[in-house]
């Protein structure tokens, strides 16, 4: 089978070509947001800058960054691009502190993120053949709509159960032949769990594509997915304040996310002082919508720390790819002035044959913070021998120092003891008053 496109003649554009389109609907963006959106009109008059400044995507650098902060300053409708009646759709993020972040959308905003989820569906091989098994939460959170839109933009018979009730999704995908399954990494090792215990092995379960996104996850655990449900696990990635997922996926190459750059400009910034890096460098992603008309946002900062590559990649598609994040900063813990990221905790424990079910507990006691791992055995290991349980605690706090430098307190638990989750695994308690 060759390398399925949505849309292989923006897929695959010449980057000189695409340099050209960016920096068109550049200008246009720029002058619709200083012509709708006061607030961010404002901050451009504030940095000295107007549309005739922006001739090219080289100019880019010139525009103010917009933060989360202002998009909850200008909460609800202060960054809206177009008027009220125009819009057909909000979605919203699960904000935990502070005002949501709210999103509007236009028809055509509605259209080219599907078409953008389409993209991401093709590229993992499915086509209209396919039946798409979309276990993400429906509602607010953009996960459901986003990737339903794009399987019927691809034509896939689509599944809508969202999210929870397991044995009932398992019934779905077993009795429909789901070959497709979009949900959140953490639930589908959940999935893939259940589905074991039930007797099914990978050659018993009819998937064989799955889009997993909307947290950190690491290599090693795709590869435990993709082991126990006999599929081929791809990443995809999104921010409500984007449109949602879609905004970079992975193809056959499983080599960082294709950006739709025909959509969205990526920077790569200090975060720190705000410079843009040189290529290739490592430091916060920058985000510019170029087509969105409701909820037009330039220079967003998503706070997620990646690099970008140019090469050439053998999908044969142009646009640049994005690294896995490392971690959101807003995932981020800072542990006695280390940063410490939930994925590189994951990556040990699956190396050392761990499941992904973990708590990270962190407190502050007398002003030094503690910092503790709580980790479920699996059941060939769950033993009541305290010396054997003691031996494993320790390497496990060993293998965490090599991978962060610092100590953690190691504490095994039994199998199952760990809330399972349905959406976005809860892994971090940071109890510190910080």
């Amino acid at each position: 089978m060759g390398e399925r496109y949505y849309q292989e003649d923006i897929e695959c554009m010449p980057r000189e070509k695409l340099r050209e389109l960016q920096s068109e609907k550049l200008k246009k963006q720029v002058q619709h947001v200083w012509d709708h959106v006061p607030y961010y009109r404002k901050k451009m008059e504030e940095k000295g800058v107007s549309p005739a400044d922006i001739q090219s995507i080289d100019d880019l650098h010139k525009l103010p960054f917009l933060s989360k902060a202002d998009l909850r300053d200008s909460y609800p409708y202060g960054l809206m691009g177009v008027d009220k009646k125009d819009c057909v759709r909000i979605h919203s993020t699960s904000g935990t502190t502070g005002k949501r972040v709210m999103a509007f959308y236009t028809q055509h905003d509605v259209d080219l993120w599907e078409d953008c989820c389409a993209r991401a569906i093709m590229a993992t091989g499915a086509t209209a053949e396919d039946v798409c098994h979309v276990a993400y939460g429906y509602g607010l959170f953009t996960g459901g709509a986003g990737l339903h839109g794009g399987s019927h933009k691809v034509g896939c018979l689509t599944v809508p159960i969202s999210s929870g009730n397991t044995d009932r999704q398992i019934m779905f995908i077993n009795d429909l032949s789901a070959t497709l399954l979009c949900c959140t990494p953490s639930y589908a090792a959940y999935l893939a769990e259940r589905m074991n215990e039930m007797g099914y092995g990978p050659d018993d379960i009819p998937l064989k594509y799955g889009i997993f996104g909307a947290e950190a996850w690491s290599e090693e655990m795709r590869q435990d997915i993709q082991k126990k449900m006999g599929i081929k696990a791809y990443d995809i990635y999104g921010l409500t304040e984007l449109s949602g997922p879609g905004v970079a996926f992975e193809c056959s190459a499983q080599k960082g996310m294709h950006i739709n750059e025909d959509h969205f400009i990526a920077e790569i910034i200090d975060p720190d002082t705000g410079e843009v890096l040189p290529d290739g460098s490592e430091g916060e992603l920058v985000f510019t919508s170029l087509d969105k008309e409701a909820f037009p946002v330039l220079r967003y900062r998503t706070r997620d720390i990646c690099k970008l590559n140019y090469e050439k990649c053998s999908c044969g598609r142009t646009h640049v790819r994005m690294a896995k994040p490392m971690g959101r900063s807003d995932d981020m813990l800072i542990i006695r002035g280390v940063n410490v990221f939930p994925s590189q905790i994951e990556t040990v424990l699956l190396n050392h044959g761990y499941g992904a079910n973990y708590q990270i507990i962190v407190d502050r006691v007398n002003n030094t913070d503690t910092f503790e791992v709580r980790v479920e055995m699996t059941p060939e290991m769950f033993t009541d021998n305290i010396g054997e349980i003691e031996a494993r605690q320790k390497d496990l706090t060993d293998g965490l120092k090599a991978m962060l430098g610092i100590k953690a307190k190691v504490t095994l638990v039994a199998p199952k003891s760990i809330t399972r989750s349905e959406g976005k695994a809860v892994r971090v308690i940071d109890n510190r008053k910080i």
